[in-house]
């Protein structure tokens, strides 16, 4: 073989290997974008099924009610609450002497909390066990004011810890789940003047 033709050999090979690695990024790149796609319209569709919830505490009744309004195509929806603190207090300045993170984490901070050993409650009144809700159907969850940090002491103690949420409102995550879906954490505010709270709209949606 000659020079020349070593040559084009050369140059053809080299060719075949940058068109080879040209179309290998391309290939990538097209299955990352189509890969992309699918994983946007996989969140649109799981978006569009958010379950659709409405909450309403009844004080008179010391309960919670919950109904599972749709969509219809999920069938049967499984329900966990957990009450939620008013703000989050984990990254509160400790003082020396003064309270601790382990005693403000012991507290519901907010008006409610769950009564304890009921509806599956655990002792603090926090979360209460897996409930299941068929379309159209509601539950009631017993609900208890909450207790005062045993820091407000002396006699007004209880009347200041009342005072302090006396118009507040239950907040609430809503973890549900359904068959063939994954999760969704839904989060709710729930006044006391016998109102519905319903499922927030959905960011983007």
């Amino acid at each position: 073989m000659s020079i020349g033709d070593t040559s084009i050999a050369a140059a053809s090979a080299a060719f075949s290997g940058v068109a080879a690695l040209a179309a290998w990024r391309a290939s990538r790149e097209a299955n990352s974008t189509a890969a992309s796609v699918a994983q946007i319209e996989r969140d649109r569709w799981h978006n569009d099924l958010t379950p659709q919830l409405r909450l309403m505490v009844r004080e008179a009744y010391r309960d919670l009610i919950v109904r599972f309004d749709g969509p219809a195509s999920l069938g049967r929806l499984a329900v966990q609450l957990h009450v939620r603190d008013d703000r989050d207090r984990s990254q509160d300045p400790v003082l020396a002497g003064s309270v601790t993170q382990e005693m403000r984490a012991e507290v519901i901070w907010g008006p409610y909390r769950f009564r304890p050993g009921i509806d599956g409650a655990d002792e603090r009144g926090r979360a209460v066990s897996p409930f299941t809700l068929e379309p159209g159907d509601h539950t009631k969850v017993a609900i208890d004011p909450s207790l005062r940090p045993t820091w407000y002491e002396g006699p007004d103690g209880e009347r200041r810890w009342r005072d302090e949420y006396r118009t507040a409102r239950m907040r609430l995550w809503a973890e549900c789940q359904a068959p063939g879906h994954k999760p969704w954490r839904l989060s709710f505010e729930v006044s006391r003047d016998g109102n519905w709270a319903c499922t927030p709209p959905i960011a983007g949606v």
